[in-house]
Formats: structure tokens, C-alpha cells, sequence
């Protein structure tokens, strides 16, 4: 099976703080975002997490990370 690249149009944001997820979210872990509007409208952000699901969880617990910040393998490992 082939594992394809993110698109150049995929945004990722890394962990800065799991507290009360811990097992969901790891910090310092990139994490792969699925656009939600209206869950940006009250400061969430659309993740898939370690579960594989996409939840909203509070955008004050990620910071931006560029896909050139990160090896190829890494970016997909994260999502």
C-alpha cells in the first residue's frame, strides 16, 4: 500500500498543552486539522487525534507548525 503526501493545502498544528486529554493528545505532536468553520468562530479547532476521530478541541492548545518544519515521514506519521 501506498501512503500518498500531504496535500499543499493540509494544515497541521502541534500540541502545546494535552491538559485533560492526555491520552488523546500528545504534546509536542503534530496534528493533522480538518477545516470547521463554525468551530473556529468560537475559538476551536477541528484535530484528528491519537484516536484517529477529529474532535473539537480549544485552539489555545496548538500552535501553527509549517509542513517545511517537519521531516515528510513525520507529517504523515502525524495524521
Amino acid at each position: 500500500m501506498k501512503i500518498k503526501p500531504p496535500a499543499e493545502s493540509e494544515q497541521f498544528l502541534v500540541c502545546v498543552d494535552n491538559e485533560g486529554y492526555r491520552f488523546d493528545l500528545l504534546v509536542e505532536k503534530r496534528y493533522r486539522v480538518i477545516p470547521d468553520p463554525d468551530g473556529e468562530e468560537v475559538g476551536l479547532v477541528r484535530i484528528v487525534d491519537e484516536t484517529g476521530e477529529d474532535y473539537l478541541y480549544p485552539r489555545s492548545m496548538f500552535a501553527p507548525v509549517e509542513p517545511s518544519q517537519a521531516a515528510p515521514g513525520e507529517m504523515l506519521r502525524a495524521s
